[in-house]
């Protein structure tokens, strides 16, 4: 964390981000922050849009963090992306540059972000799931900025596929949004934050 100033985080992201699916309503996010130790209470907000696209997840980002954001804190932006961009059509070009202006107008404005890639889906054509998260790393890697890949290695994950296909077919349980959490925590989170590894 910067200084002794509070942390602030968003986190901005489809119904994966607000943990759809869990029992336990933690979702990936809030199991992230019960290992995420600071030194004073951090504030976390989770601005999740169902179904959301980058397109519109550009459009709205900027405006719900600032109010949530203060001057004087460690603002933080995190973005948990899903594949709904494959949904509505949009190209690699377009998703690409629609993150890349989140990321370059966060940075404009000082403010850190933390990417977490689209989780597989079994609706949806694998080879276009696996071209758009690269695509989401590739911008996020020419920005410095920390990307966690889900997608390859839970495409072949038998506990997060079963967990899939034990709730509604979509979205996971319990044990799914344990996989992406772990995967949060040992792919820079700490790091990210200028924390100690929770191990």
């Amino acid at each position: 964390m910067v200084g002794d100033a509070q942390l602030r985080i968003c986190v901005i992201g489809d119904e994966l981000t607000a943990g759809m699916g869990d029992a336990r309503g933690l979702g990936w996010v809030g199991r992230v922050m019960a290992r995420t130790q600071t030194e004073d209470p951090a504030f976390v907000a989770q601005l999740a849009v169902p179904h959301e696209n980058t397109t519109d997840l550009s459009a709205r980002w900027e405006a719900e963090c600032q109010r949530r954001f203060t001057p004087m804190a460690d603002n933080r932006l995190v973005l948990g992306l899903g594949s709904a961009d494959l949904d509505e059509g949009l190209s690699l070009a377009r998703s690409r540059l629609n993150l890349a202006n989140i990321l370059d107008g966060a940075a404009a404005s000082r403010i850190g972000c933390f990417v977490v890639g689209p989780p597989p889906r079994t609706d949806t054509d694998v080879e276009a799931q696996a071209a758009l998260s690269q695509a989401f790393a590739d911008v996020c890697q020419r920005r410095h900025v920390p990307y966690v890949e889900t997608f390859q290695p839970l495409r072949t994950h038998e506990q997060w596929h079963s967990d899939v296909a034990a709730g509604d077919g979509l979205h996971p349980g319990q044990a799914g949004y344990g996989l992406l959490a772990w995967l949060v925590l040992h792919n820079g989170w700490h790091a990210w934050l200028g924390l100690p590894d929770a191990g």
